[in-house]
């Protein structure tokens, strides 16, 4: 099984864009595997990934599942409207193969190069300045490419999410220990939270309930 798994996810195009109804192309190659999906349902890899897939595992093709769209024909790429970002981030927190830099209230871009094309930024955009536009002068990067990218942006974001349970797990342990505090000084500015909102306003980092 696992064999077969690496085989379909082979297939691929790695664009990551859940159109399949599974959240990356790796679990959607494990579901394929299992019998619990069917093969077409990925429509980047389009009609020819179909036969890509059928060929393996030695089905006859047939036509994409409309319900997860139309085959991709032609690449594209996201565009964003510089004059109109408010640099609320919304689209880099949504970029599985982190293709758009920028930061808080500034303006944001897209690599076009590392565009995947996947329509993600798409819905949590509040201000609708981000467009999809036929990417005539490239074909679509290598799948591996984006798979590259795509596992990188998730190690990044579970060393991100370790760190703050690490940071929010060492705030509760000396809360704890000042509570229990032999000093009855310690006790009271631990629990006092004007306490703790001065000393976070000294070190100018908001107060933490």
């Amino acid at each position: 099984m696992s064999e077969l798994v690496e085989r379909i996810d082979a297939l691929l195009p790695q664009t990551q864009c859940q159109r399949c109804g599974y959240p990356a192309c790796r679990p959607y190659a494990e579901a394929v595997a299992a019998g619990s999906a069917d093969f077409n349902q990925c429509p980047p890899g389009g009609d020819a990934g179909i036969a890509a897939l059928a060929a393996l595992l030695g089905r006859a093709p047939k036509a994409m599942n409309p319900a997860n769209g139309v085959p991709l024909v032609q690449a594209q790429v996201a565009v964003i409207d510089e004059t109109v970002c408010i640099g609320c981030t919304k689209c880099i927190q949504a970029c599985p193969v982190d293709a758009i830099v920028g930061a808080a209230q500034l303006m944001h871009t897209v690599i076009a190069a590392e565009c995947n094309g996947c329509e993600l930024c798409l819905p949590p955009c509040p201000v609708d300045c981000i467009t999809l536009v036929p990417a005539a002068t490239r074909a679509l990067a290598p799948p591996a490419q984006y798979r590259t990218r795509y596992q990188a942006r998730e190690r990044r974001l579970q060393a991100q999410e370790a760190a703050q349970r690490e940071e929010r797990e060492q705030r509760k342990q000396q809360l704890r220990a000042r509570a229990t505090s032999s000093d009855p000084s310690e006790a009271p500015r631990a629990l006092d939270p004007v306490a703790r909102a001065l000393a976070a306003a000294r070190n100018k980092t908001p107060p933490r309930s």
